[in-house]
């Protein structure tokens, strides 16, 4: 098994972002699966279309792209993307959609396919915080989860893919009072227990996973 995982860089002001760091510090194979790491752009588009490339490179069997959400005290694994751009701030490149479509011909939205509850229980059991989350957003973390999906889809692929969200690592943090955070060597074990969890659910467990808001 081959598994394409890819890491934002730095945006909105922080000069390191937690998802590419902990992506990069991975392990190259976990449990006889192959890790391959790519590193994408905060921006709207450009950051699918080198997703694109490199599905098209390295023909992984699952892509789980990771992304920071910086205030969740836990490693998210997010159940569903949307098809909406609505940037609260503009991206790398100053562009910042307002009620856009991220494709006009895709569905409303589209749920990932990799074992969601399973990789929430195996990184617990590794007493990391974690939990299955129902909203990615609607900023690149969002666009690139459904960019990915519509991919799949559109392609008719034999794929998996979905998103993980993780926390602010330790230096974001020393200007941000009571903000959580998460040791980037913790969200590295996280996403590695992340990839073993393919193999040990090849179908989801059914344990609740839901939330009152």
């Amino acid at each position: 098994m081959k598994v394409l995982i890819t890491g934002f860089d730095p945006f909105g002001g922080e000069s390191i972002n937690p998802a590419w760091e902990a992506v990069n510090s991975m392990q190259d194979m976990i449990d006889g699966i192959e890790v391959v790491k790519l590193q994408i752009p905060t921006v709207f588009k450009k950051s699918a279309e080198k997703l694109f490339h490199g599905i098209e490179e390295y023909k992984p069997d699952v892509v789980m792209c990771i992304g920071q959400a910086g205030g969740r005290y836990d490693v998210s694994v997010e159940r569903v993307a949307i098809n909406m751009d609505d940037g609260r701030i503009p991206d790398n490149e100053g562009y910042q959609p307002i009620d856009t479509p991220v494709y006009e011909d895709g569905e409303n939205a589209y749920f990932a396919t990799l074992p969601i509850k399973g990789i929430v229980e195996e990184i617990k059991a590794a007493n990391i915080p974690a939990s299955v989350s129902n909203t990615a957003g609607t900023y690149v973390c969002n666009h690139i989860m459904y960019s990915l999906l519509y991919y799949i889809s559109k392609k008719n692929l034999n794929i998996k893919g979905g998103f993980i969200h993780v926390p602010y690592i330790t230096q974001q943090v020393v200007d941000k009072k009571n903000m959580p955070y998460m040791e980037v060597a913790t969200i590295t074990k996280a996403l590695e227990c992340a990839v073993k969890a393919l193999k040990k659910y090849e179908v989801d467990v059914k344990v609740s996973g839901g939330k009152e808001f």
